[in-house]
């Protein structure tokens, strides 16, 4: 079974350097637009048989946007627990600003998550996340036995549960760094384990 993981396009809040999270949310850029129909167009031949996603809005419209590419209509499961990693007190702050006022935990959550330590701005445990994140792939990978299944959501989020399905731990889920915005990942299912076939790739964008 193959399962392709899809990061939304790239947002103002993006652009701007800010921290979305699992609740704050900004509209996608116009050229983010092109980007996720270029994307769409290369996955045109991929019959998927099912699209779960964020029902955040950018990670809505850049499924929806994917798949108004296919031959035939996919059915979209909107999953609360496919969203971003909770950021808090954080969530529309700078990024800059976010590091001068707590170093550690953000050098450790995009570094080593085993460090990551957000009760300060009341933001999620990377394990919460991950546990979460886990249950909606393997949910859908029991509902839907054939694939292949197609998941949009967030960097961290996705970044983090791709390289714990891949088993890795939890201080080596960033050591690949994070995923690119509208970037297109790649595992496949085999007898029980995970393998990774296309990681983070953007070259349909040049």
């Amino acid at each position: 079974m193959e399962l392709y993981f899809v990061r939304h396009g790239k947002t103002e809040w993006n652009k701007e350097m800010r921290l979305q999270g699992r609740f704050g949310d900004s509209p996608l850029l116009k050229t983010s637009y092109q980007q996720i129909e270029l994307l769409g167009q290369v996955l045109t031949p991929v019959d998927f048989e099912v699209c779960f996603c964020s029902p955040s809005r950018r990670a809505r419209e850049t499924a929806e946007g994917i798949l108004t590419c296919q031959k035939a209509p996919v059915p979209i499961h909107f999953e609360e627990n496919f969203r971003e990693l909770g950021y808090g007190d954080l969530e529309g702050q700078k990024i800059s600003t976010s590091k001068a006022r707590y170093p550690k935990a953000l050098y450790a959550m995009r570094h080593d998550p085993s460090q990551y330590h957000p009760e300060a701005f009341h933001g999620e445990s990377y394990v919460k996340m991950l546990e979460r994140m886990r249950t909606v792939v393997e949910q859908a990978m029991n509902d839907y036995p054939t694939g292949p299944i197609l998941f949009v959501g967030h960097g961290a989020s996705l970044t983090g549960c791709i390289q714990h399905l891949l088993g890795k731990p939890l201080d080596r889920l960033r050591e690949d760094g994070g995923l690119a915005n509208n970037s297109l990942t790649i595992l496949d299912y085999s007898k029980g384990q995970f393998k990774m076939k296309q990681w983070n790739d953007t070259s349909f964008l040049a």
